[in-house]
């Protein structure tokens, strides 16, 4: 049998529900941290570092993928030295090159891939102004290009869900065959589709799956993560 890591990336709405997740996900779990939803870089190192003081594995993320926000993302990673770091593709490489600098060897660091609505195709124009640009390219040529600058991990968005596994499947392989051993399944995820797209993941070569869920589990009156889901995805894996 097939088998790999699963570690979820979410959303907490303070401190407190970021503990409480990490708690029901038995550790396997980062917290994402939105750079967007800070008014300064400042502030959201700030918010980084409460979290990390009590022992919150944190993702440093743009926010809605927006690429607008790449150097940012990349200045409040630096300050903090997070485990995980959501990243445009065109600024992977920066971002990588910059962790390192600052001798941040632990920290994963992914690029974003869009899919084109065709299995084997995929966009790489992710930034602020290359995403103006649809120009395809091969799963096999993304992921070469992401391998031999030692990127970590492909952050595939917005998959919809279970409508693109196949276009999943296709990335995945590709992404593996080229030594890239991490795979983020994002956008659209819930609790329904969760499971098969992991699985998926995990039947085309992934070692370690990084799926994200954000507003599908999060109370639309409160504004918590629902622990009750963290502990329904937990028993899926």
């Amino acid at each position: 049998m097939t088998k790999a890591i699963v570690k979820l990336n979410v959303l907490a709405k303070n401190l407190e529900n970021a503990k409480q997740i990490v708690e029901a996900a038995q550790g396997d779990a980062y917290i994402g941290r939105m750079v967007k939803d800070f008014p300064t870089v400042a502030a959201a190192i700030e918010g980084v570092n409460e979290f990390q003081a009590a022992g919150v594995p944190v993702s440093v993320g743009l926010g809605a993928g927006d690429p607008a926000v790449w150097k940012e993302v990349v200045d409040v990673s630096v300050a903090t030295k997070p485990v995980h770091v959501n990243q445009v593709f065109p600024a992977a490489g920066y971002t990588l090159g910059a962790m390192r600098a600052v001798g941040s060897e632990h920290t994963i660091v992914n690029a974003l891939i869009t899919p084109s609505g065709k299995a084997g195709h995929v966009y790489l124009t992710t930034g602020p102004t290359s995403r103006q640009f649809k120009e395809t390219v091969t799963c096999e040529a993304a992921a070469a290009m992401l391998a031999e600058i030692g990127i970590h991990s492909v952050k595939f968005y917005p998959i919809g869900g279970q409508s693109q596994l196949d276009e999943v499947a296709v990335m995945v392989r590709a992404a593996t065959e080229a030594g890239i051993e991490i795979f983020e399944p994002t956008g659209g995820i819930d609790l329904e589709s969760f499971a098969p797209v992991v699985k998926t993941c995990v039947d085309n070569g992934a070692k370690i799956v990084i799926p994200h869920l954000y507003t599908s589990i999060i109370n639309k009156e409160t504004g918590l993560t629902n622990i009750e889901d963290i502990h329904a995805l937990m028993k899926m894996i």
